[in-house]
C-alpha cells in the first residue's frame, strides 16, 4: 500500500467516488473490511519477523477502509514529528478506537513508538496479537497509584531506549471534552525523562463508541476526522503551564477544526512562562 502523501505537512483525503452500498451502509461495509484487516494483522503480528513494518501496513489499510466508505481525514502538523530527532511523549485526547488503530501508521514510519494501554486490550480475541506486537505499557485503570508508577518507570525505560510513547491521559474514550478528566501523567513522564512533548488534538468521532461493544459504534462519514500535531516543547518547572497548553491545543482542535492553526503550543507555553 502506498504511503500517505503530505503537502506542506498536511494530508487531505482526496475526492473519490463512494459506492452506493458504502453510502447507504457505511458501518456494515467498513466493519466487514475491518474484520479481514484485523485477522490479517493478527497473523502478521504473531508470525512476521518484521512485526511493526507489517502493522504499519495494517494501520494504513484501516485508514483507507474508512476513506472508501466516505470518511474524510485531515492530518496536519506532521512536520513537527519529522523534525524532532529525540524520542518524545505524544499527549492526546482519546475519542474512539480509530486513533488506536490508525496512529501507529502515522507515527511509526517516522519514530519508533508505543502506547500506554488498558491491560484488557492484551487479552482481546485477535486484537491481543496486534496490541502485544507494539510492546505497550499496560495499566489497569483500577489502581491509580500502581498505574502512575508503571507509566513513569516503564515509560522512562522506553524513552531512554529511543522509543516514543503515546499517552491518552483521559480515563476512558469519550467524545466530550472534560478538562478535569485530563490528568498530567504525560507531562510528568516527559519531565522525568527530560524529553519533548508533542501535543495531539484528535477529532475521531466519525467512529462512534458502541452502546454494547465500545469498539463497534456507528461510522458517520459526515464527520471529518482530524489528527493535529503541535509543536514540540520541553517541560519547565512542574509543568503546569505546559499541561494547560496541551489542553488548549486539544480544545482548539475540537472546536475550531480546519480553522485552527496547529503548531503554536510550544510558543504559547513560552509566552505564559515569560509573562509570569
Amino acid at each position: 500500500m502506498q504511503p500517505l502523501v503530505y503537502t506542506h505537512g498536511t494530508y487531505h483525503t482526496e475526492a473519490a467516488d463512494v459506492s452506493m452500498f458504502a453510502r447507504h451502509f457505511p458501518s456494515g461495509i467498513f466493519y466487514g473490511k475491518l474484520l479481514v484487516i484485523l485477522v490479517k494483522a493478527a497473523v502478521r503480528a504473531k508470525w512476521s519477523r518484521k512485526k511493526r513494518l507489517a502493522l504499519i501496513q495494517s494501520s494504513l489499510e484501516v485508514l483507507r477502509a474508512l476513506e472508501r466508505v466516505g470518511v474524510t481525514l485531515e492530518i496536519r502538523g506532521i512536520e513537527h514529528v519529522t523534525q524532532e530527532e529525540e524520542p518524545c511523549v505524544f499527549i492526546a485526547n482519546h475519542m474512539s478506537t480509530l486513533e488506536t488503530l490508525v496512529l501507529p501508521g502515522l507515527i511509526q514510519p517516522l519514530k519508533e513508538v508505543t502506547f500506554v494501554v488498558k491491560d484488557n486490550l492484551l487479552h482481546y480475541p485477535v486484537f491481543q496479537h496486534i496490541c502485544r506486537a507494539w510492546n505497550p505499557i499496560a495499566v489497569t485503570r483500577q489502581h491509580p497509584r500502581q498505574d502512575y508508577n508503571t507509566v513513569l518507570e516503564e515509560g522512562l525505560k522506553r524513552l531512554q531506549a529511543g522509543e516514543s510513547i503515546i499517552v491518552f491521559p483521559q480515563t476512558t474514550r469519550t467524545t466530550s471534552w472534560e478538562p478535569t478528566q485530563f490528568n498530567s501523567i504525560g507531562i510528568k513522564l516527559a519531565r522525568k525523562a527530560d524529553v519533548p512533548v508533542i501535543p495531539m488534538g484528535l477529532r475521531t468521532d466519525a467512529w462512534a463508541n458502541g452502546k454494547y461493544l465500545k469498539e463497534c459504534g456507528k461510522i458517520d462519514p459526515a464527520k471529518q476526522v482530524v489528527f493535529a500535531f503541535g509543536e514540540p516543547f520541553r517541560i519547565q518547572g512542574q509543568g503546569k503551564q505546559e499541561h494547560a497548553a496541551v489542553m488548549k491545543f486539544i480544545q482548539a482542535t475540537l472546536t475550531s477544526g480546519r480553522d485552527m492553526v496547529s503548531g503554536n503550543t510550544g510558543q504559547q507555553a513560552e509566552e505564559r512562562k515569560t509573562a509570569e
